[in-house]
């Protein structure tokens, strides 16, 4: 990854925290995103001055655009986005639900990884070259009762997925998705309190660590990877845990 330069949104905590430390192990240079500017200024400072830090909405295009030109104005280039910013809430059942917070659900989880393409390919495209990757879920496949909002986004983002590798795919542009199972992080600890459907009953040690998921991102970059091109890679397949290098 030396000289390349990678983009991750939600990267104040969890995958995207240690996204962040992978990637700059490896030797590139990289923006973290995230809406809470001060969280990302921390761990940016941690790395050092291969690393910036920028508030950013997802959920917001003009935000997202202006993070964008941002990353650029800095390092001159973007070859690696990483779609990772996503929230749980609301955990409800339809009939339940709060209408505000389910349809802010989508924003994020589906809004925002349409607004982190629509202004990271253009810049790919212009210099011929570039990776995008969205951090999914098993949730774009299965219903997860209570889950409606980030069943239905998740969903919807794995689609976008295969349209941005359909349209874009002839011009350098890798397009492709994590789904890497249940990981310890906040988002778990909320799962857990809600007590709603089985992925709430889960034990601590059933999820696997966030610098698992960062390990395959850093390995979806490379040509290892592109037999996924378009799809979603799952972290539960043990052939893919071998080829990042997590088992044996």
């Amino acid at each position: 990854m030396q000289g390349r330069v990678v983009a991750i949104t939600g990267a104040g905590r969890g995958i995207g925290a240690a996204a962040a430390r992978v990637f700059a192990g490896a030797g590139a240079q990289v923006a973290l995103l995230a809406r809470n500017g001060a969280v990302v200024g921390e761990l940016a400072a941690e790395i050092g001055p291969q690393a910036m830090a920028v508030g950013c909405d997802v959920a917001d295009w003009a935000s997202v655009q202006a993070a964008v030109q941002a990353v650029l104005g800095r390092f001159g280039r973007l070859d690696v986005w990483i779609g990772n910013a996503g929230v749980i809430e609301p955990i409800a059942r339809l009939a339940d639900a709060d209408a505000a917070l389910w349809g802010l659900g989508i924003d994020v989880n589906l809004k925002g990884v349409f607004h982190g393409m629509r202004a990271a390919i253009p810049a790919m495209r212009a210099q011929g070259c570039g990776t995008v990757i969205t951090v999914s879920s098993g949730a774009a496949q299965t219903p997860y009762e209570g889950w409606s909002s980030y069943c239905a986004a998740k969903a919807g983002a794995l689609m976008l997925t295969r349209a941005a590798h359909l349209e874009e795919g002839g011009n350098g542009i890798r397009v492709l998705g994590l789904s890497p199972g249940t990981v310890a992080t906040e988002m778990q600890v909320k799962i857990r309190a809600s007590g709603i459907n089985p992925v709430s009953k889960l034990e601590v040690s059933d999820h696997i660590p966030p610098d698992w998921p960062a390990r395959a991102l850093l390995w979806m970059c490379g040509e290892g990877a592109d037999g996924w091109l378009g799809r979603d890679i799952s972290l539960r397949d043990p052939e893919v845990r071998r080829a990042v290098g997590l088992i044996q």
